[in-house]
């Protein structure tokens, strides 16, 4: 009898995690489900770049251990990056193409983790970008979308390619010159 019931108690608790498990995804789909990327144009440019990728995941900016659920970009998986003068394709298997325009991304950079891959020093490539949201009135959120490159040296050329196709930022200037001397 006390063997039913351990596998009886082991079952309530497997079962118990399974339920919660499904439950957090399905509030944190509902809570994101504003988010998206950005819709594939009809046309698009040579690339630039184009790379095998493992996609981690996307997840708001300076907090790398809270996965979003945007639209197309929700499950890690193997991944194609396209880097046209456009933007970003990023192909995840199972989920449909995703798009991130040059003038919505801000950066890119090297990182070490997100939410559940930890990797050497600089191994996975992170690019800042701003979400499409679909409500007007909202604030649209800063995310990450972190990548591991495939193959050495695809993690520079990625990173390299996303500055020279992101959006320029205006540096402020003064309103009158400085009085600089020649010294």
């Amino acid at each position: 009898m006390d063997k039913w019931a351990g596998a009886l108690v082991t079952i309530a608790i497997v079962g118990l995690a399974a339920w919660l498990m499904v439950r957090s995804w399905k509030r944190r789909t509902v809570r994101d489900e504003r988010l998206t990327s950005y819709p594939l144009p009809s046309s698009l440019g040579a690339p630039t770049l184009e790379a095998e990728v493992l996609y981690v995941a996307t997840t708001p900016t300076g907090d790398p251990i809270e996965r979003l659920a945007v639209q197309g970009l929700a499950f890690r998986g193997t991944a194609r990056i396209e880097i046209v003068p456009e933007g970003i394709v990023l192909r995840v298997a199972g989920e449909q193409a995703s798009f991130l325009p040059a003038a919505r991304i801000v950066s890119a950079g090297e990182a070490s983790y997100a939410i559940d891959r930890g990797v050497e020093p600089e191994g996975l490539v992170a690019i800042t970008w701003i979400a499409n949201v679909a409500d007007p009135e909202q604030a649209a959120p800063h995310v990450d979308s972190y990548l591991r490159a495939r193959y050495p040296g695809d993690s520079a050329r990625i990173i390299a390619a996303v500055k020279d196709i992101a959006a320029a930022r205006i540096a402020p200037r003064p309103e009158q010159e400085s009085e600089a001397s020649d010294d």
